[in-house]
């Protein structure tokens, strides 16, 4: 009785064992064309890396007061690629 439960159980191992590979089998072929059809994404935004990686110059003025005299200043403005920016003042024509 023994050697036939064990005969048994071994059987049932070996068919359980041959379903669980051809069900990883299946995964691995799924999950192989699912992988070799993704599109490339790594560089679909190349451009836009670049252009956050330079700095960014431009010309801003405003019109300031100093006491009784009113002055228009200009200013040159770089915006770094951390988000920081600096200020340079070029001119400060009076004005009125």
């Amino acid at each position: 009785m023994k050697k036939l439960l064990a005969i048994a159980l071994t059987l049932a191992s070996f068919v359980v064992m041959g379903f669980s590979e051809q069900a990883s089998a299946a995964t691995r072929s799924v999950t192989f064309e699912t992988a070799s059809a993704a599109p490339q994404w790594q560089n679909r935004n190349w451009r836009n890396r670049r252009n956050r990686s330079r700095v960014r110059t431009y010309r801003t003025t405003r019109v300031v007061r100093y006491g009784y005299r009113t002055y228009r200043e200009t200013y040159l403005v770089r915006a770094l690629p951390n988000g920081r920016t600096q200020t340079t003042l070029i001119s400060r024509v009076r004005i009125a």
